[in-house]
């Protein structure tokens, strides 16, 4: 039971900025987690940290140690990201539209409104004030939207909305005092969405800066002036026209240290500037030239500048960027990547990779610009996924979305490799045949079609004579019949897989059928409508209807359990009632309305506990060994109950994202007012940019007139749920996306089974003496991970059949799991097979008698054993080429 969250699945990005550290991890957040990828490897991870809601803006600190992710209800987060937990939290006042942590990592500045705050970057010592404010610059007119720190971390830049960049002195004068005002950078006619120092590659010293604007020009600053000594407190740049006169200082000035002095009863008298950070104090700067990236009618959305390499990239709104070499703007690339606007651009530190996203669309790409190949291009599901499948091997998994594509994705990478896009609408049903090579879905354009996953192509599509909108897919063990349930004429319709032909239509239904499957064991088929009936069909004989359950309310699914002796099937009324299909028995009932309810969504008039809307379970699903069932719907829990008691287990909350509708369980009433919600209003600030300044949601037909009910803000809600044949995981297809869960087997502590000789010492004692069934057996007795796999090793090869031999059935699965793990990770592949082999020969009969139990187990070492198969295949068949093409070349010679 103890299923932990490990990773979302179907949505790599969805706004905000993505960043990368350590050269090769891509960090991006997706809606209100962070999911962070190994470019590498190829595998993407999610933190299982939350915010409130979705993140606008991350940042990395230098070392890689901590990320600062900020949400859309101002609220940060401090992560430690090598454990993944949260270290500290801090709230700001205004949306926060961009945030740098300082090269030396002791500062982070916050673009918070028109403020730009620099705050103390807090360690990993848990304090009760750990962020602390040590300066506020409060010289710009409008949003500040763009930081950059110099390399020694004494300048900041600032772009804002109000046409200027401001460069902003960090450091002390001597005798503690600050500089009074910013050095501006004035002419730009549109917001400045890029700031960048340009560094001397001799003195590593900044020698020029950088402006890029929204209105698609880039301008280049020089320095000029020659370095002189200042007197009194006059420390000001020459007047530029149009500058406030402001005084820009803070009530508390002092830069992380104790000396905190007041400057206005500050009595001291002029000192010349540090020599460390005074050194841009006393120049001016002038326009050296300015470029336009001649992309009309289009506007700049995203740039990045490597100082490394002299090098910038710009994305534009019309899915166009650009590679230039500055300071001479010499154009590399100009390439389109999409249709849609680039939010994000980024470079590695090594600056030979770039990274892009577009919001809308979902994309992620990684692309290496002195090569032109692409490292990583991933894009999720447009719309929300509709329905789950995972391969018989749980090495695959399926979804299909509102979008009309069917993505197919390895579960152990988090990454999709393969998109079928024939289907012309929604995808409602999807099934994995039983030998995991193809992959069968049902659509609401009235048709279903087969997939080859060798050769990724269509290679049968199963129509009607009239056009149909299927809602429900099934297919018969031996892969011979495919079933599918309709929307429209509450019809199931029966074709050949081999031939394609429309063998049999069932009739008898007067709802739609949406839900279908048949029995693991036989070949009867179970059917559930909305008529409150759920009916079982004998397809192969022909003789219609078998057996109807009848129902008190509308029946919503229908499943079997994995050894075909029970049927559950959830009704609109909350309740999922258990059937013995044999004797056509009701056997018992879960009431579950108290449990699958949810928070109260912002157009609701009655209270989340008085609602009747939602409290009912469109989805269910079986354990692999039948013992509990997980069920889900319309709301922001998946409810897991055992079978045989009928209790509630436990309840998982999908997601705590306060920017979905249906998460709170109480609505604030101060935000009522007389015009109806607050949050119902709609005043949407059209300056603010979907996908830069917050995330995106497709808006599946949000466009119309009278069609925003709640303002397009999504609910929560879980429209599939699937359990892995193995059972160590189960997915749920959420708003949020495919939420993986996995168990957590890392140390299960089981009293029941322990004496007090049963210790560690008395495992190593064992082992001392050479009593290896007895030290094997007692680290199964513990199930202690570390303890079961030293005894394994500690076996030698000629022993393993008699220490296989003495090992009590009861303790059979835990070793199967245990050799599962060490054949995804352990060189000594010969050595565990060895140890399978061994006992299978030895406890043969005691596993086929009791498959139920040991099933999920014997599942993932098959899961294993096929993977380490398949490279090693690929291994031995690349080196057998190798050779052929090696000894025909020397005979050639």
């Amino acid at each position: 039971m103890n299923y932990r969250f490990q990773n979302l699945l179907g949505a790599p990005y969805r706004g905000g900025n993505a960043i990368i550290t350590n050269n090769t991890e891509l960090i991006s957040p997706v809606g209100n987690r962070v999911s962070v990828t190994d470019l590498i490897k190829s595998q993407t991870i999610t933190l299982p940290v939350q915010s409130s809601s979705n993140i606008t803006r991350i940042a990395a600190s230098p070392d890689c140690v901590f990320l600062l992710t900020v949400d859309e209800n101002h609220r940060c987060q401090f992560i430690n990201l090598r454990q993944r937990v949260v270290l500290h939290r801090i709230s700001f006042k205004n949306a926060v539209n961009a945030i740098k942590f300082s090269p030396d990592g002791a500062h982070i500045a916050v673009a918070t409104g028109k403020l730009v705050q620099i705050w103390r970057s807090p360690g990993f010592k848990k304090e009760f004030f750990p962020f602390e404010l040590v300066r506020t610059f409060a010289d710009c007119d409008d949003k500040v939207v763009s930081l950059e720190w110099s390399p020694d971390s004494s300048y900041l830049l600032a772009g804002s909305k109000d046409l200027t960049a401001r460069l902003f002195c960090m450091k002390k004068l001597k005798f503690g005092v600050f500089k009074k005002k910013p050095f501006m950078f004035l002419g730009h006619r549109d917001t400045v969405v890029g700031v960048f120092f340009g560094i001397d590659k001799n003195t590593n010293k900044v020698c020029n800066v950088y402006t890029v604007t929204r209105d698609c020009y880039i301008f280049s600053w020089g320095m000029s002036g020659n370095e002189g000594e200042f007197d009194g407190m006059d420390v000001t740049e020459p007047p530029s026209p149009g500058t406030p006169d402001r005084d820009g200082d803070g009530t508390v000035e002092g830069v992380g240290s104790g000396d905190i002095k007041k400057r206005k009863g500050y009595e001291g008298r002029g000192g010349n500037l540090d020599e460390e950070g005074g050194y841009l104090q006393n120049r001016k700067w002038e326009l050296l030239r300015k470029d336009n990236f001649m992309q009309a009618q289009a506007k700049l959305t995203a740039c990045d500048y490597h100082r490394g390499l002299n090098m910038l990239v710009v994305g534009f709104s019309n899915g166009v960027f650009g590679l230039y070499q500055m300071p001479d703007f010499v154009c590399f690339h100009l390439l389109s990547i999409s249709r849609e606007k680039i939010t994000t651009a980024v470079f590695n530190e090594l600056g030979n990779w770039l990274t892009f996203g577009c919001a809308k669309l979902g994309q992620l790409l990684v692309w290496e610009w002195k090569s032109e190949s692409y490292i990583l291009k991933q894009q999720g599901h447009y719309f929300d996924v509709n329905c789950l499948a995972y391969s018989p091997d749980s090495l695959l998994l399926a979804t299909g979305a509102d979008d009309n594509k069917v993505k197919v994705w390895t579960v152990s990478s988090g990454f999709c490799f393969i998109t079928f896009s024939e289907h012309t609408n929604a995808i409602t049903a999807l099934h994995f045949m039983a030998n995991s090579n193809s992959l069968l879905s049902a659509s609401l354009d009235g048709t279903v079609r087969a997939w080859d996953l060798f050769r990724y192509r269509n290679f049968r599509t199963f129509t009607t004579p009239e056009s149909r909108q299927f809602v429900s897919l099934a297919a018969d063990q031996s892969g011979e019949v495919i079933c599918a349930g309709t929307l429209d004429s509450f019809e199931i319709f029966v074709w050949s897989m081999k031939t394609g032909r429309l063998l049999d239509i069932l009739s008898g239904h007067e709802g739609p059928v949406h839900g279908l499957m048949f029995s693991p064991t036989n070949a009867i088929l179970a059917s559930s409508s909305w008529d409150r009936t759920v009916r079982l069909w004998d397809v192969f004989n022909g003789k219609g209807a078998v057996e109807t359950f009848s129902h008190t309310h509308d029946v919503l699914t229908v499943v079997y359990r994995p050894d075909g002796k029970q049927l559950a099937s959830s009704t609109l009324d909350g309740q999922i009632h258990f059937w013995d299909p044999i004797d056509g028995l009701l056997m018992y009932t879960i009431e579950g309305r108290r449990d699958i309810s949810g928070g109260r969504l912002m157009t609701d008039r009655r209270s989340a506990a008085n609602s009747s809307s939602g409290k009912f379970f469109t989805t269910l699903c079986y354990s692999a060994d039948g013992s509990y069932i997980l069920a889900g719907g319309s709301s922001k829990y998946i409810c897991m109950y055992d079978v045989a008691d009928q209790v509630l287990l436990r309840r998982f909350q999908i997601t705590h994202n306060l920017s979905l509708d249906g998460v709170l369980d109480f609505l604030n009433s101060k935000n009522m007012t007389d015009a109806g919600p607050l949050d119902l209003i709609d005043d949407d600030n059209s300056d603010t940019e979907e996908g830069i300044d917050k995330q995106t949601r497709g808006k599946l037909g949000y466009d119309l007139p009278g069609s925003m009910p709640n303002r397009g803000r999504p609910i929560v809600r879980t429209k599939s749920l699937r359990i892995a044949p193995t059972g160590r995981s189960f997915s749920a297809a959420t708003t949020e996306g495919v939420l993986v869960y996995s168990i957590d087997d890392s140390f299960i502590f089981d009293p029941t089974d322990l004496d007090i000789d049963v210790t560690p010492e008395a495992v190593d004692a064992a082992l001392n003496e050479d009593q290896l069934s007895k030290a094997l057996i007692l680290s199964l007795r513990l199930n202690e991970d570390s303890l079961i796999k030293k005894c394994i090793f500690t076996v030698n090869p000629i022993d393993i059949p008699a220490v296989a031999a003495t090992i009590p059935y009861r303790y059979l699965q835990r070793l199967i799991e245990a050799f599962a793990d060490l054949l995804e990770s352990c060189p000594h592949l010969e050595f565990i097979l060895r140890w399978c082999q061994e006992l299978c020969k030895a406890h043969g009969n005691s596993i086929q008698q009791n498959f139920r139990q040991l099933l999920p187990a014997l599942k993932s070492l098959q899961k294993a054993i096929t993977r380490t198969h398949r490279d090693l295949a690929d291994t031995c068949s690349s080196n057998e080429y190798m050779l052929r093409y090696l000894c025909s070349a020397s005979s050639g010679k």
